[in-house]
């Protein structure tokens, strides 16, 4: 269980989300340029956590890892950690989500990512148990792994972390160019099509997480093209 005793700097924050963490072991940053500033001077890899007050497996993983001693004491002596609540930095939050689903093919929350102290990406994932279940890797197990590889062999991960930043600023620059064509539109409905699940509902496997901007997509094309099946 937390330490009532002892709450964290989220303590000052104004975020439900984030004051839900203020009494956690970990020694949580919001976000900004102290914490950033903090990992260059200590020359630690970043936790970047994202999540909000509503979001069950944000609180499960909350329960299992961010209250936990044994989880804290790992990110508190490898690591600078950082909670950032979506609905109050959603501008952080599409940055990281992008990163997430470039990586790993899907996103949703909790969202982790890790960062080199110039917050440059460099391993992302969802929902992580504390011990390895679910066939998902455990967060112990990837904390340790990623201390020692950041530790012992930092060139590997400088360059994931170059080869990411390159791919969110083409993006980036994609993202500003001409308005989406026909094809594209229906190759995104396509690509939804394919990764629906028929039986038990959302996209891809489990753990799901709804995903508003897909849902919206389909309604608008659905208005857009007629197409029932988006409907």
């Amino acid at each position: 269980m937390p330490n009532k005793s002892k709450p964290n700097r989220l303590i000052a924050e104004k975020s439900p989300y984030l004051l839900q963490h203020a009494h956690n072991p970990v020694d949580w940053y919001p976000w900004g340029e102290e914490a950033f500033e903090k990992a260059k001077h200590e020359n630690k890899p970043v936790l970047v956590s994202i999540g909000y007050s509503t979001c069950h497996w944000c609180h499960v993983m909350a329960h299992e890892s961010f209250e936990d001693e044994e989880v804290a004491k790992l990110l508190n002596e490898k690591f600078v950690s950082i909670k950032v609540d979506r609905e109050e930095r959603p501008d952080v939050d599409s940055i990281y989500m992008t990163i997430c689903q470039m990586m790993t093919g899907q996103g949703g929350w909790p969202l982790n990512v890790f960062l080199t102290p110039d917050q440059k990406p460099f391993y992302a994932g969802t929902y992580f148990p504390k011990t390895s279940r679910f066939n998902r890797p455990g967060f112990v197990e990837v904390v340790k792994q990623i201390s020692d590889t950041f530790a012992n062999n930092r060139e590997h991960v400088e360059d994931i972390a170059e080869k990411a930043a390159n791919n969110l600023r083409i993006k980036a620059k994609s993202d500003a160019g001409d308005s989406l064509g026909e094809d594209m539109l229906r190759r995104t409905y396509q690509q939804l099509i394919n990764s629906f699940d028929a039986a038990y509902g959302g996209f891809g496997s489990a753990p799901k997480f709804p995903i508003p901007h897909m849902l919206a997509f389909l309604l608008r094309y659905h208005q857009y093209s007629g197409e029932e099946n988006a409907l």
